[in-house]
């Protein structure tokens, strides 16, 4: 028997599709284009909030999972772009995190600065690194609530071996916030 509550945390057809992918990506350029790629498609196609995210392999550039935010498709809070993009990246590996023995080192690309909830699961997803588009100030000015993020959130998981970039194609991933704004997206944690 099934459990009829049971989750599934599936990506739209259209990013699905574009998960599949060979190629490497050298830069971190290259990378954040795919992290805001993800998070214009879902503002085109209506398939959710204007934030999208990736995970790479440091060194070979290899995509492993893209994220792209669920939140109103899927009627889950959780389902930011970096947690579908954590979660999809251990179902595909076969592990919890992301720094498993064995493993190489990985990165999340995610268009804009993550919220207190996922810049907290970075730490537990393993990744070694997170590289960011637009800013925490880019995406309250929308009205979305980013939650308690300090200097001291970012000073610790320094402190845990985490490297932070920020404002990587910024006015790009700036760009998707404001049309999501401009079409009259969903502001779903004001």
């Amino acid at each position: 028997m099934t459990d009829p509550h049971a989750l599934r945390v599936d990506l739209p057809g259209w990013a699905a599709a574009r998960e599949v992918d060979d190629r490497r990506y050298a830069t971190d350029d290259d990378r954040m284009r795919v992290a805001i790629e993800v998070a214009s498609a879902n503002v085109t196609a209506g398939s959710g909030g204007p934030f999208g995210a990736a995970i790479f392999e440091e060194a070979s550039g290899r995509l492993v999972s893209l994220g792209a935010n669920s939140v109103v498709r899927l009627r889950n809070s959780s389902l930011h772009a970096e947690m579908v993009a954590f979660m999809r990246a251990q179902a595909r590996l076969g592990t919890y995190s992301l720094a498993a023995e064995g493993l190489p080192a990985h990165a999340l690309y995610t268009s804009c600065d993550p919220c207190a909830m996922c810049l907290g699961a970075a730490l537990w997803a393993g990744v070694r690194r997170i590289v960011c588009g637009a800013t925490r100030q880019d995406a309250v000015a929308l009205q979305f609530d980013e939650g308690p993020v300090f200097p001291a959130s970012y000073e610790y998981l320094h402190s845990r071996g985490i490297e932070i970039v920020h404002g990587v194609l910024r006015a790009e991933a700036r760009a998707v916030l404001q049309r999501y704004r401009d079409r009259g997206g969903v502001i779903y944690n004001a």
